[in-house]
């Protein structure tokens, strides 16, 4: 029966809609997975299991009366900590907000709920979600299933490694620095980031806040492509204010096959080296792609400075993750501005200067960030996707060193500094572009390599069709070992240097 556990959402929900399984039996079967392997990993961190085995009964008493409530009738799913669900706690992290109940839901679960299915429990998050790992002193540190000695990634990384370890048919994650890119490809799961703006936030908040912040985006994980297009198909669209007016209306994917496909790659940069063992997974999928019979062009860019972009994203994304900052550290921030040193380039100085942007200097950031919206546009006009790498690395040994500059990887056998692996993020995050995160294979390790699929604004359903197109070439999802199949064993809870004030993960 392990291998239930591993359908793609959009089977599950038509083996339910078919009644040849039944939505509180699929549930049972998840919790006994969650049982059985989450203490080992630490990924669900709240369970809902009172309610979510109420809506399963429900959905099943629907469905004999010939109601479907949607796509994902009876399907069971986790979502990250950060969502806003009534009754469950949404902490970011923080121990300040242990307590935080909402009222009400965040509009991706509303939406999700409303089509079918049955959210049980939400994932582990970094503090604040702030980094490409995923340990707070409230939940304690999330392992990879693939190796419980290393990170299954952040913000989103206890989404993704739910979804890896088959204890959760889908689930949704957010995205600034890479959060939903880089769990999916540390995990060997899928991910998509949308483009800005085209799923509404509103619930995705540390406090009661309401304002869309800059670079920020919610979207799907999943196991396969096809759950990516159903999920985004299920969340987006406008929020309330702009629902009498606008409708979305996302255009087809250009190409209706591999073949003729126009595809940029930019494979490694000098301002973020990448390992070889990543690179050789890219290559070997690029590979597949040309005899498949797409066009490849290694060179193409688009016409700005790459170390330009990457400074101009680097002051952004300070400027916006560092609004969530008390106000007695922005009086902080203002006065060690003053004592900075121009040459300091560390990311403790390069938030200071973010978090102390006057609004006529992010105007400016801002002027610089369109003129390269522009210029993706135009590059996008000669090319259907860009692929890129998604991180420097294949998932690293936990680091939880609080000076983040004293952080380092090991790229080609060489030191590399913690914070370069956002310049990967960057590329698409800046100028609020789609990009879809799929599994193009394994290290000579055994670890899951990403691959990041870019495309044009409002692109969303190609970046996710070349996903779909390049699984029937190498193949997508793969189990970790010892999750599937007739042996499936719980794997070994291995200790690593503990978060003071953390707890295991609790049940609600």
């Amino acid at each position: 029966m392990a291998e239930l556990a591993y359908k793609t959402a959009t089977d599950l929900a038509a083996d339910i809609r078919a009644k040849r399984i039944g939505a509180l039996e699929l549930l049972d079967h998840y919790l006994a997975r969650e049982a059985k392997f989450n203490p080992a990993l630490n990924c669900i961190v709240v369970k809902d299991v009172a309610r979510a085995r109420e809506r399963a009964k429900a959905a099943d008493a629907a469905l004999a009366k010939g109601e479907v409530w949607g796509p994902l009738h009876g399907v069971p799913m986790t979502i990250k900590e950060s969502y806003n669900i009534a009754g469950l706690p949404t902490t970011w992290g923080v121990p300040g907000l242990r307590n935080n109940m909402p009222m009400t839901n965040a509009v991706m679960v509303d939406r999700l709920l409303g089509a079918g299915a049955i959210i049980y429990g939400k994932t582990n998050v970094p503090l604040l979600l702030a980094d490409s790992q995923s340990y707070n002193e409230i939940y304690g540190t999330t392992n990879n299933p693939w190796d419980v000695t290393r990170v299954p990634g952040g913000s989103s990384g206890g989404s993704a490694a739910a979804l890896a370890a088959g204890l959760s048919a889908l689930d949704g994650g957010s995205d600034i620095g890479g959060s939903l890119r880089n769990p999916a490809h540390y995990c060997g799961v899928y991910a998509h980031k949308p483009t800005h703006g085209i799923v509404p936030i509103r619930g995705h908040a540390a406090a009661d806040i309401v304002a869309v912040p800059d670079l920020s985006v919610v979207g799907p994980m999943a196991r396969s492509a096809e759950d990516l297009a159903l999920a985004l198909g299920i969340v987006a669209g406008p929020d309330l204010l702009h629902a009498p007016g606008w409708k979305l209306d996302l255009p087809a994917p250009r190409a209706e096959g591999l073949k003729g496909l126009r595809v940029a790659l930019w494979a490694d940069d000098a301002n973020a080296p990448v390992d070889r063992t990543v690179s050789a997974r890219i290559e070997a999928a690029v590979e597949a792609l040309a005899r498949a019979g797409a066009r490849i062009d290694a060179k193409a860019r688009p016409d700005f400075d790459a170390s330009e972009a990457h400074r101009v994203y680097m002051r952004l994304l300070r400027a916006v993750t560092t609004a969530r900052q008390p106000v007695e550290t922005f009086e902080a921030n203002k006065r060690r501005l003053a004592t900075l040193s121009p040459d300091d380039r560390s990311s403790a100085a390069n938030a200071v200067r973010g978090s102390t942007l006057y609004h006529r200097e992010w105007l400016a950031y801002n002027e610089e960030r369109t003129r390269m919206r522009w210029a993706w546009h135009a590059f996008f006009k000669d090319h259907d996707v860009l692929l890129a790498p998604v991180g420097l690395t294949a998932a690293f040994p936990h680091n939880q060193e609080p000076d983040r500059d004293k952080r380092f990887l090991t790229v080609n056998g060489r030191p590399v500094p913690y914070q370069d692996q956002l310049f990967w993020a960057g590329v698409a995050t800046t100028a609020y572009l789609p990009a879809t995160s799929a599994p193009i294979g394994l290290t000579p390790e055994g670890l899951p390599v990403g691959l990041q699929i870019v495309g044009p604004e409002l692109a969303d359903r190609q970046t996710i069709e070349v996903a779909r197109l390049l699984a029937g070439e190498i193949g997508g999802f793969t189990p970790p070992p010892g999750y599937a199949g007739d042996r499936a064993g719980s794997p070994q809870a291995i200790p690593i240097p503990a978060v003071p004030g953390a707890r295991p993960g609790s049940a609600r």
